[in-house]
């Protein structure tokens, strides 16, 4: 059986939420797309891409969903490169996007800028996608340290989106075989601003109690989360067949 639990906000410092979500467990099918802050309609690209992967026929073989979600997100990307295109020659419409697909035994994420999945099993918690940034990018070099990233003048530079970037666009993913218990966080990066690893895995301690999405985006709003958050938590338990 899987469960799942989401929620977004606004944050504690913005009148409008730029991040768009999909829950839908009975498809085994979960995203999160965040609006590219600081450029034009990072709402109505969210909106697009999530309303996009929310049109795709119902339950399939994993490697013909992968394929539909390459397809869809690529269509929609064209499309927003247009739009952009029509309205100035330096507007950018674009926006993140994670998303987590469950089939048979087996999960696959797919992704584009810094949006996040973590895994959460055995009650130990990794992030399973790497960012597209330039801090990580800068990490990955070794120029500066994992924990100075957030401080970094351009911590919010993203290198590839849907919609944004120089080169085409091309989705990274990871597979893997699924353990029984194990849960997933889906998340924008508002929340990994406001809150650190430790902060996620104290939320996933909670279930099946509470909510833990809910706790994640409480506590960012507690701490006075200066951008939008969304939290997405998909949980299985010994089998994996969509609700």
């Amino acid at each position: 059986m899987i469960r799942s639990w989401a929620k977004t906000d606004p944050g504690a410092r913005r009148r409008y939420n730029e991040d768009r979500l999909l829950n839908r467990p009975e498809r085994g099918l979960w995203a999160v797309a965040d609006g590219a802050g600081g450029h034009e309609a990072g709402d109505v690209a969210a909106t697009r891409v999530i309303a996009a992967l929310d049109d795709l026929p119902g339950l399939s073989p994993a490697v013909d969903t992968l394929g539909a979600i390459r397809h869809a997100v690529t269509q929609v990307d064209a499309g927003l490169r247009q739009e952009a295109a029509r309205r100035g020659r330096d507007v950018v419409i674009a926006t993140t996007l994670v998303c987590l697909v469950i089939r048979d035994g087996y999960f696959a994420c797919l992704w584009a800028g810094d949006s996040r999945v973590y895994l959460y099993r055995d009650g130990q918690l990794r992030q399973i996608t790497q960012d597209h940034s330039l801090v990580q990018e800068l990490i990955d070099s070794g120029q500066i340290r994992p924990e100075n990233a957030e401080s970094h003048p351009y911590a919010n530079v993203i290198t590839r989106a849907i919609g944004g970037g120089a080169e085409a666009l091309a989705l990274d993913k990871v597979i893997g075989r699924l353990h029984p218990g194990d849960c997933f966080v889906l998340c924008s990066d508002g929340i990994t601003k406001a809150l650190d690893s430790a902060d996620i895995k104290a939320a996933m301690s909670v279930l099946p109690e509470l909510d833990p999405a809910a706790m994640m985006i409480g506590e960012a709003l507690a701490r006075q989360a200066s951008d939008n958050v969304t939290a997405v938590v998909v949980a299985c338990d010994t089998g994996y067949a969509p609700l």
